[in-house]
């Protein structure tokens, strides 16, 4: 009898390389979970976000010390050698994510590597959000983008972005195709951005779930600009296994991102957590090894050594502009 375990083969082969990397979280909101927020779980992703940004009014500095460090202490509990986290930046939580992302690091410095972004939930156009990111593109070590909540002046908000980050000498990451809906086409927008501003290489998408809802046709053709424009993606698969149901007919797929597809056309994937045990994930708990298991089982992907790269090398790649193969 055989006794092949992919799993095990998969887990030899990420303590082998250093340890897995969590190329995506929030662990500004790590287990802020409540029985109050629990209620609110099944909200809309749009509303989520207001909600968080009240939650953040009443947090101290502290608070999201606390948040932060446990969630990195469960990372090193796994081996996690790095880990890219972004933390919330605005009008309502002002500068207090900062101050414990600057203590955090302090704390584990030696033990994992941390790479901060920041999350924009006021958008990046009107004076005040401009101000705020501004302030927090000059902290975080990549340049972190939500388009949505700039919604119809979505090209605006990706100018602003990638102009800061290229000004600072900075990667950029993301938020883009999280409602999984033909509707939405940010993957390609943020592709054709990347090309006008010279960033090759330099940008990650994060999520993009929304591609798998259009015609094979047109992936093929986002597929091509991606690969032009050296986009990378950070799929994080049991953020958006939770995707809604829907009456629009669409080409049958998954509401995770197409590992198997980006692979395939020469994309760079890196595997990311996501949420844990907060309003948006309230079942999360964080393990880097099964959002791996996920994608594989998800999107039938089995190759061993592409899905130890996603968890590994692929994650320092889109964290660390310095990164170099060895």
């Amino acid at each position: 009898m055989s006794n092949f375990n992919p799993m095990e083969n998969i887990s030899a082969g990420i303590a082998q390389a250093g340890g897995g990397v969590n190329a995506h979280a929030h662990l500004d909101r790590f287990g802020t979970l409540t029985p109050e927020y629990y209620a609110l779980a099944n909200s809309l992703l749009q509303d989520k976000w207001g909600i968080v940004q009240r939650m953040n009014i009443e947090r101290s500095s502290g608070d999201i010390y606390d948040c932060m460090a446990r969630g990195i202490e469960l990372m090193i509990s796994q081996g996690v050698q790095a880990v890219g986290t972004f933390i919330d930046v605005d009008a309502f939580v002002k500068d207090k994510a900062i101050e414990a992302a600057r203590r955090v690091r302090e704390t584990f410095q030696g033990d994992i590597q941390i790479f901060y972004a920041n999350q924009v939930l006021s958008g990046v156009l009107d004076k005040e959000a401009r101000q705020w990111f501004d302030l927090g593109a000059e902290f975080v070590d990549i340049v972190g983008g939500l388009p949505a909540k700039d919604k119809g002046r979505e090209d605006d908000h990706l100018d602003v972005i990638l102009e800061t980050a290229k000004r600072m000498g900075k990667l950029v990451h993301v938020h883009v195709d999280q409602n999984n809906t033909a509707t939405e086409k940010e993957m390609e927008l943020l592709a054709d951005k990347t090309l006008e501003h010279y960033m090759h290489g330099n940008v990650v998408a994060v999520h993009g779930i929304s591609l798998s809802a259009h015609p094979i046709e047109y992936r093929e053709t986002v597929y091509s600009k991606m690969h032009q424009a050296k986009l990378s993606v950070i799929a994080c698969p049991t953020a958006w296994i939770d995707g809604r149901k829907s009456e629009v007919l669409v080409p049958t797929h998954n509401s995770i991102a197409a590992v198997d597809e980006l692979i395939n056309h020469g994309i760079t994937v890196a595997v990311g957590t996501d949420n844990i045990r907060d309003v948006y994930k309230p079942f999360s708990d964080g393990d880097l090894l099964r959002e791996v298991w996920l994608a594989a089982e998800a999107c039938r992907y089995y190759n061993i050594d592409e899905l130890i790269a996603m968890a590994t090398i692929n994650g320092l790649k889109v964290l660390d502009r310095n990164f170099t193969e060895a």
